[in-house]
């Protein structure tokens, strides 16, 4: 006959709050590797938080010291929030100096072609690629001291002197150009006088524009913080939720 002693039994019972700890855990480690929590949360939100921070890394990976947010792994997830039937909203946060071209104007891209309401906030800054990530959604916010950076595009590394290659440089920026200038208030002609101003910043062509002012060029919609960008996502939900109801009862 086998005999247990206490400590024996107190082991072998299951802890009630291992289960806790490991979903504890699990989200911790998703926001190290990735930057931000699963979707929906812990909390079963109806709202998907998608954060974008640092520099939007593309094709080339960058140095370990650079905080960077890769757009491999956010592409997925917008596509998984789109196919979510809990999410009902996606609040995108910005704080970023911009990055890959391509990439930025990928993820802009993503997020313009969502069909549930999509709020946009920037905090901190919204710099050169992350101008068009933050025009991209129904309705976009800023800080009243966030920043936002116009300049041309750049090149880095190996440049073939040859005309194709201002020609391509062109080509991408009429890119960038065009897709602000539809999707926020911005016309083309002040965007470009931004873009191309000399004097404001120091050895660069360019503009950095300021909350309010970004929303007097007609960049951002209106200068608000978490609260009223979250009560415009919920306003736009119920909004989808209420044309929905008519839609059937027709």
């Amino acid at each position: 006959m086998n005999w247990q002693t206490q400590n024996d039994i107190t082991s072998e019972q299951p802890d009630p709050n291992s289960d806790e700890k490991k979903r504890a855990n699990t989200v911790v480690d998703t926001i190290q590797q990735l930057g931000q929590t699963s979707a929906p949360s812990l909390t079963e939100s109806n709202i998907f938080c998608m954060t974008i921070i640092g520099q939007v890394e593309g094709h080339l990976v960058l140095p370990p010291q650079n905080k960077t947010t890769k757009y491999e792994h956010l592409i997925p997830q917008l596509v998984a929030a789109e196919q979510n039937h809990k999410i009902e909203g996606i609040f995108i946060v910005l704080n970023t100096v911009g990055g890959d071209v391509e990439a930025g104007l990928a993820i802009a891209e993503m997020i313009s072609s969502l069909t549930k309401p999509t709020v946009t906030l920037v905090l901190g800054g919204g710099h050169s690629i992350g101008v068009p990530i933050a025009v991209a959604g129904d309705m976009s916010f800023i800080a009243e001291t966030a920043t936002m950076t116009i300049h041309p595009i750049r090149l880095n590394g190996l440049v073939i002197g040859v005309p194709q290659t201002f020609e391509y440089l062109d080509k991408m920026q009429e890119r960038v150009v065009r897709f602000v200038t539809s999707h926020s208030n911005v016309t083309e002609h002040i965007f470009k006088e931004l873009m191309f101003k000399t004097g404001e910043l120091t050895r660069d062509i360019g503009t950095t524009v300021i909350g309010s002012d970004a929303v007097k060029h007609g960049l951002i919609d209106a200068v608000g913080g978490l609260g009223e960008a979250l009560k415009e996502l919920n306003r736009r939900i119920e909004a989808s939720k209420s044309a929905k109801v008519e839609v059937t009862l027709q």
